[in-house]
């Protein structure tokens, strides 16, 4: 479904919520400054090399083929999934690869779209994949299409007021400092927006269609995290969800050993 030029996802448990997708000029500018980084860490790579090639020349231009290869492709997977589908360029021009249909980005689609991106380059200056861009509704090039992913223009956002949030009640989750950071780095921009929005628009749930809301994104978040039975014990799903938030969008102060 889309609305103007952006397009709604709807979750599994009924939230809606609304992507931009970059176009063609923006994803070139980033294109162009990946472009610039890769550059230099194979001159340097080369530069290195230089020894190598003096002892044996075959060698040396093996080592050159291996670093070219394993640069320009390396430094995307790489850059996408430690920094949560963003590079250099990417980071600069304010977009971000996503799953296509909001779930969190797995490794194989990262890899099944860079390692298209030579189909995409065609025949020069990525003209296969502006092409594929501005006929796709999602504005998805061939390795995006591939692997379901989609590039989604990220815009500065003022940090959400919190405080209206809150509850009396302690935060459970902060006594355990590796489980929040395993939070923090498992969850995706899209389902941390998912949960902020379901808190923010609570109070215009039907009360069952609330609970039933709040249950699922719970089990979501503990899902593969290995809560411990005393961080949730006693606790509400919304509760759950509120402390979730709370970590995700302000970080996590370390609980001092009494």
């Amino acid at each position: 479904m889309e609305m103007g030029r952006g397009v709604t996802l709807r979750t599994p448990e009924g939230v809606a919520f609304a992507l931009l997708p970059a176009g063609p000029i923006a994803r070139f500018a980033a294109w162009a400054v990946d472009l610039a980084v890769v550059s230099v860490v194979l001159l340097a790579a080369e530069m290195a090399l230089t020894l190598t090639s003096l002892v044996s020349p075959d060698a040396g231009r093996a080592g050159g083929i291996i670093a070219f290869f394993a640069v320009s492709l390396g430094y995307a997977m790489v850059c996408e999934w430690r920094y949560k589908g963003q590079t250099v360029g990417k980071r600069l021009l304010s977009i971000r690869v996503v799953d296509a249909g909001g779930m969190k980005l797995q490794p194989g689609q990262i890899i099944i779209r860079n390692v298209l991106r030579g189909i995409d380059s065609l025949p020069l200056c990525y003209m296969v994949g502006a092409i594929s861009c501005m006929a796709s509704r999602k504005s998805q090039r061939l390795g995006d299409i591939a692997a379901n992913t989609m590039v989604i223009r990220e815009p500065k956002v003022q940090k959400p007021d919190l405080e209206q949030l809150k509850s009396d009640k302690y935060n459970s989750l902060r006594a355990y400092p590796l489980l929040a950071a395993r939070l923090r780095q498992r969850t995706s921009q899209a389902e941390a927006d998912i949960a902020l929005q379901a808190l923010v628009r609570r109070d215009s749930l039907d009360p069952l269609a609330r609970v039933e809301l709040f249950r699922e994104i719970a089990a979501r978040f503990k899902e593969g995290l290995d809560f411990p039975e005393e961080a949730s014990k006693g606790i509400t799903d919304e509760q759950i969800v509120r402390d979730v938030v709370e970590i995700l969008f302000t970080g996590v102060r370390r609980v001092k050993p009494a």
